[in-house]
This record gives structure tokens, sequence and C-alpha cells, in this order.
């Protein structure tokens, strides 16, 4: 299968965005992964396909798929870089464009200067839905809300705060998010049983009440240089912890997002930042993938 492709980034987090708004592409797990491998493939964290609205009010459905195959429920930084493609390619002159995502709907915005705004959705805190399962948990309260410690063997314990951005993210504060060790601590935590679909790690250092260093181990892709959910669900929990302002500066390895969020469960998370095209191609897949 002979196919056309984009490559597109958001603060170092790289994505491989395909259209598929004339017809769906049919491609399988292993395809993806093919299409994600740095040294077979074209080499991405995600996958991003582009398919038309399905349903009135809606402009266009957006859906992610991991390095390892695996379909997932959102992808933030993928999201800036959706609106820039549609915008790009002509497929709507819209700057304000709504998308529906696995497990409902978001909001995307290009800004004058280029950079794009996703209202991400308020987020969630019911375990059930993150979903996450405190079952046996030694957990605490900082400010009124629910942390939880989870053993992790020989990395000992990490305290962490759960909540959902569309997808599962645990997230641990730290002194020194450099040199902390993220590879280790990070697939334990993705696998840890109290996650029954698994769940992104993050580790946030706080540099002051409106900056914040953070690195994400993702389901699915391992330590990218920037995560777009992991850094509104580190700013939610830092702010449930009294910790943060309500608009907060993110430094990643790929650069910086802006997030900003009221503080009312039912508020919105707007995040802000770049998402560039990087170059485009064609390639072909082999069809004996499985």
């Amino acid at each position: 299968m002979h196919i056309r492709f984009t490559k597109m980034q958001g603060a170092g987090n790289d994505f491989v965005v395909l259209d598929e708004t004339q017809g769906r592409l049919g491609l399988n797990a292993a395809q993806y992964r093919f299409l994600a491998d740095r040294h077979f493939g074209v080499g991405a964290d995600q996958i991003l396909s582009v398919r038309p609205s399905p349903a009135p009010g809606l402009d266009f459905e957006y859906v992610i798929h991991n390095a390892d195959g695996g379909e997932v429920e959102h992808c933030g930084n993928g999201a800036r870089c959706f609106v820039r493609y549609v915008r790009d390619k002509g497929l709507t002159s819209k700057s304000t464009v709504r998308v529906k995502v696995q497990q409902g709907e978001i909001e995307l915005h290009m800004q004058a200067d280029g950079r794009v705004t996703v209202n991400m959705g308020a987020p969630v805190f019911d375990w059930e839905r993150v979903p996450f399962d405190p079952i046996g948990l030694i957990s605490d309260q900082v400010n009124g809300w629910p942390v939880f410690d989870l053993a992790l063997g020989e990395q000992g314990i990490a305290r962490v705060g759960v909540l959902s951005m569309g997808n599962p993210h645990a997230v641990q504060r730290v002194d020194d998010v450099s040199a902390f060790p993220v590879l280790l601590q990070g697939p334990l935590i993705e696998h840890h049983a109290a996650f029954p679909k698994r769940v992104n790690a993050g580790f946030m250092q706080i540099v002051s009440r409106s900056k914040i260093k953070l690195r994400v181990f993702e389901r699915g892709s391992g330590e990218t240089l920037a995560c777009g959910t992991g850094a509104c669900a580190a700013v939610v929990a830092g702010i449930r912890q009294g910790w943060l302002d309500h608009k907060v500066e993110v430094q990643t390895h790929g650069g910086q997002l802006t997030i900003e969020w009221a503080g009312q469960p039912e508020s919105p998370v707007l995040m802000t930042g770049p998402a560039v095209s990087v170059f485009e191609g064609e390639i072909e897949l082999p069809e004996a993938l499985s």
C-alpha cells in the first residue's frame, strides 16, 4: 500500500498525519507501528488521522494511534498539529474548529501568531472514568485533594495525583526533574495494577507558582519531548494541591506550553503552544505486516 503523509511536531512531540477525509486507509496495528518506527518507517510518537465530520456541529473526527499501534483517547500536542494541518491543506478556512475525539469533543483555535489554543475540556476526577482502582493503596489529602502511594518495588514509592484529560494521568512532584529516574519509574507506573488501561506518568518540578518543568513517560510511547495532555494534567494536579496559580508556563524538553485552568471542576483546561509542519512524503507500507 502506497500512502502520503505529513510529518509534524508540537513542542518536539512528533506525529505522522494521514488524510482520511476521502476514505479510510484501513491500516492495522502493525502498519501504524511501522509508520511510527524511527528506523524502518517515518518515525513518530503518534499517528494522527483526519476523518470527516461524524455529526452535525462538528468539523472533523480526530483519531490517534500510539507508536505501539494501539488507539488512544486523546493527544493535546497532536490536536494543535491537527488544526494547523486542516488549515494548511485547505480542508477548512475556519480559525476555530470542533472535532470528535474518542471520548468526546474538543475545540481548537489558531491564533494570529501561529500558535494554537486547544480547549481540552474539563479534567475528569471520577476514578471509574479515568479509569483508576485505588483499592488497597495508601492515600492522603493535600489541600483537600486525594493523592495515592504507588509501590514500585526497588524504585520505592511514587506519590501521585490521578486524573484524566481524556486519557489517564498519574502526576508526581519531584525536586529535580532532570536528574529524576523517569525511565526507570515511568514504565512501572504505566503498568501499575491500579490502572486497568495503563497510565501516562508525569514528573513535575515546580519552579514557581507560574512555571513548572515537566517530563512525561507516555503510555505506549515511552518518554516524549512533550505531552500536551500531560502538561494539562500536571498543572491541574498542581492547582488542586495548592502549589500553582491558574496560568502556568510548562517547560518541556521540546519547548514551552501555556496551560490555564480556573480551578473549578467543570472549568475547561486551555492549552496554547506551537504546531509545525516538518516535511511531506510518501511511503510504501508492507502488506504482510501483522
